[in-house]
């Protein structure tokens, strides 16, 4: 068994069950991803919570496996070539689980980078949009006499819902009929763009009806209504 005890941030958070994949994570839009597709894949893994109130993700340990200091973060004692192997970044650990597991990324070539092509969308469009978004409508931006940095970001998540919208019609999910890792990366943003933002009226939400029907689809699968609970907040 490889010994996980060469990384520092398993000094701060023990692994209790070394043989499993190790999950630093807190239950937000970006955690939630991994979560989900470790509940999606069955891959035995043990969760670790990173408590934002704490500033965990700000101690030494948990930079020294996740530099950029954000959740979600994974050590898998089981990497390639039978080697331990950390890392963080949402879309990069999707890739990675997905390619592990040969599950919810298409074999074919075209179809695999047609997949990743979306992932990454979400990562530089739709995710940091929509964050900002929130921030302007929920948190502290709200207070700001000028609305001009909320209406930049809602005229562009309305923008980027359109896209997501046009791309689902007469779809099931974003690659057509098969599930994949581009739907696990999105449909956890769009869900707290209209639950926990409350920002669905402020992007007109109920115009995207493509993505009203997708968003509902996800959240009746069962591995997702586990994972977006995973780890459980303090």
């Amino acid at each position: 068994m490889n010994d996980l005890t060469t990384f520092p941030i398993t000094h701060k958070w023990p692994a209790q069950h070394p043989e499993r994949l190790q999950l630093y994570s807190l239950p937000t839009p970006n955690g939630v991803k991994v979560s989900i597709m470790l509940e999606e894949i069955g891959l035995p893994y043990e969760v670790h919570l990173i408590d934002f109130g704490k500033n965990d993700q700000l101690t030494p340990e948990f930079i020294s496996l996740s530099p950029n200091n954000k959740i979600p973060a994974i050590l898998d004692p089981n990497g390639p070539g039978g080697k331990p192997l950390g890392l963080f970044e949402s879309g990069a650990i999707l890739i990675y689980l997905a390619e592990k597991t040969g599950r919810f990324l298409p074999a074919d070539p075209a179809e695999r980078y047609e997949t990743i092509q979306w992932v990454m969308w979400q990562m530089g469009g739709l995710g940091p949009m929509f964050g900002q978004l929130g921030f302007f409508h929920k948190f502290a931006g709200k207070d700001f006499e000028d609305k001009r940095p909320r209406d930049r970001y809602v005229a562009e998540s309305k923008r980027l819902l359109g896209v997501l919208d046009q791309r689902l019609a007469g779809r099931d999910w974003i690659m057509g009929e098969h599930y994949t890792i581009a739907d696990i990366a999105t449909f956890g943003w769009v869900r707290n763009l209209v639950g926990f933002y409350d920002a669905g009226d402020l992007v007109g939400f109920a115009d995207f009806a493509n993505v009203q029907r997708v968003l509902a689809a996800f959240v009746a699968r069962p591995a997702v209504a586990r994972g977006l609970v995973i780890p459980a907040r303090p």
